[in-house]
């Protein structure tokens, strides 16, 4: 079971996540409000003391090619995940078209699961994304994710079931309730952010280093009972 951590935002934190055993870190290089945002040359100091013990994975909400392109270039993912809003999302097209402008870049294509819709639109990135990511939605949160609540994971495990990539479920997981979200969904892999931060008030936070455990524990416990 891969386990994708979001957001780090320092390169202790990065570093940190990484040798607990979190396969996949996740950071957020922009300017927007986004929670845990960092500055694209903060990500990359964070990914550059994270060197080869994780998956390194950027998170744009952006539309524009040229000013995606422009992150990656500056902050050196291994991963670029593409989460814009629903109405707003970087066309299969588009996809391609990044990894033409970005030789050898793998890109996470962020699914909204909002209702049975998401299987088309997670069978249209099938040809052109190297993996899915299942995720929430809030108006009130830019782009796809970071909603700190769940969805209706019978889509997801239709959407699983169908998909050709390998699948990370995301979406308000915590300690409490990923194995049960394991055994619904069976996903390649499983994210959080909003449930294994510590807040520090004033919609700060930095990661829980005890819950970030207690999720890969119980992650991979059901891992290994559900999927063998």
């Amino acid at each position: 079971m891969i386990i994708q951590i979001y957001t780090a935002q320092t390169p202790k934190e990065g570093l940190a996540l990484a040798r607990l055993g979190v396969n996949h870190v996740g950071i957020t290089p922009a300017s927007s409000g986004l929670p845990g945002e960092v500055t694209e040359e903060q990500g990359r100091l964070i990914f550059e003391s994270i060197g080869s013990l994780a998956v390194k994975v950027a998170l744009s909400v952006e539309q524009d090619l040229d000013r995606i392109a422009t992150m990656v270039r500056n902050v050196r993912p291994d991963v670029l995940h593409l989460c814009g809003d629903p109405d707003k999302m970087v066309s299969p097209e588009g996809v391609t078209e990044l990894k033409r402008m970005l030789p050898g870049l793998k890109v996470m294509q962020a699914i909204p699961v909002t209702g049975r819709e998401a299987l088309a639109i997670a069978q249209s990135y099938q040809e052109v994304a190297d993996y899915l990511i299942l995720d929430s939605f809030s108006p009130a949160i830019g782009g796809v994710g970071a909603a700190g609540v769940t969805h209706d994971w019978s889509i997801s495990r239709e959407i699983v079931a169908q998909s050709r990539l390998p699948v990370i479920l995301a979406g308000g997981l915590s300690p409490e309730n990923v194995a049960e979200a394991i055994g619904a969904v069976r996903p390649w892999g499983v994210d959080s952010l909003t449930r294994t931060n510590l807040p520090l008030g004033g919609g700060k936070f930095r990661k829980d280093l005890d819950l970030v455990q207690q999720f890969i524990s119980n992650a991979q416990a059901a891992s290994a009972e559900t999927l063998g």
